[in-house]
């Protein structure tokens, strides 16, 4: 294993949660052994992309009633291929090369896990994208 991928390793959050065993879905074993530690320790970055998405898009966001913006954040990463993308780079660039080779196998089955694992996530700390208030 490279220093890189060793690296990598060393400072992915441990998810106790996050059970593995043999009986599962090599997706499933994927999501919880890369994935979701991937996604965990790339919040932060994810939260800010996506506060910079709803400024880059006039801020409609906060209009909206709190079922609407659940929506938005689905529309957002399901329809806007670009910004989709850029949060999928946002995870893939963490993979060892191992785990890339692992994911390139099965990629579509992996993105949507990815990318449903983004959206609940967001969803999950909807209350942190409030709009600023002005002084």
């Amino acid at each position: 294993m490279s220093d890189r991928s060793q690296s990598l390793l060393r400072i992915r959050p441990e998810i106790p949660s996050a059970r593995i065993n043999n009986e599962m879905s090599s997706e499933e074993h994927f999501q919880n052994s890369t994935l979701r530690p991937v996604i965990k320790m790339q919040n932060d970055l994810i939260l800010a992309a996506f506060k910079n998405y709803i400024t880059k898009h006039k801020n409609s966001f906060y209009d909206l009633s709190h079922s609407k913006r659940f929506e938005y954040v689905e529309n957002a990463i399901q329809k806007d291929i670009k910004f989709r993308n850029s949060l999928k780079g946002m995870v893939i660039g963490q993979f060892t090369v191992e785990e890339y080779e692992t994911y390139i196998l099965n990629s579509s089955a992996l993105n949507k896990r990815m990318m449903n694992m983004v959206v609940n996530r967001l969803k999950d700390q909807i209350q942190l994208f409030e709009e600023p208030i002005l002084v």
